[in-house]
């Protein structure tokens, strides 16, 4: 099981039971590039406790690495910067660096975000749409993210351009968080203090069940 995650903590956040039903699982994070030191601190990252100058995606990455070996999983990092640092990729060229990750690690089966309201999400869902349709034969399942599945009409409208893209999503229910999540989740420490700032949502969402749909063509 292969798990696709926009961000370093996405995966935990919306997957968890995915993860924890299949030991040994990779999650590939697509947005776990390194900006240039001298970056300025976007107000995510300074909410987040970061400063100036902090090696931010090296503490994600610790971070994602010890909630990942909780879950019994193992981290893959894509070298894409978030939206937060202003250096988005194209669409082709996420396709290109997902589709060799996946087809090195000989996955059959990939578990991808919905792609809900975050730009990096709908970046993220869109790629992994293209794989789908080169390697249909692997079993594709969709996440919903925690917090953005609350955006009024957000799961309702992906849910109908997927229809309108040909691709059948079905949904095949939810799963109660495992005992582990929070304790995964705790490792992001970073990012549970940007989610508790002033005028964000929290975590609350996250340990909701998780729902899920599976994907063809």
């Amino acid at each position: 099981m292969v798990v696709v995650s926009p961000h370093l903590d996405d995966a935990v956040l919306g997957c968890s039971a995915v993860l924890a039903a299949h030991p040994g699982a990779v999650v590939v994070t697509v947005f776990a590039g390194r900006p240039a030191p001298a970056s300025r601190l976007p107000p995510w990252d300074a909410a987040a406790g970061f400063r100036a100058g902090d090696d931010v995606v090296g503490a994600r990455r610790d971070e994602d690495r010890a909630a990942l070996r909780l879950l019994r999983a193992v981290p893959v990092w894509l070298p894409f910067l978030d939206a937060q640092y202003e250096h988005s990729p194209g669409v082709d060229a996420v396709v290109a660096a997902l589709e060799a990750a996946l087809t090195a690690l000989r996955t059959s089966a990939v578990c991808v975000p919905l792609g809900l309201f975050h730009s990096d999400h709908v970046l993220t869902h869109a790629a992994a749409l293209h794989v789908l349709r080169r390697h249909p034969t692997w079993r594709w399942l969709a996440y919903e993210e925690p917090m953005y599945r609350r955006v009024p009409g957000a799961v309702v409208e992906r849910l109908a351009s997927l229809a309108t893209a040909g691709i059948r999503a079905i949904a095949c229910g939810s799963l109660s968080p495992p005992p582990l999540k929070r304790e995964a989740m705790e490792c992001y420490a970073s990012q549970l203090r940007a989610l508790a700032s002033s005028g964000r949502p929290g975590i609350t969402d996250a340990l909701a069940p998780e729902r899920y749909w599976t994907l063809a063509a």
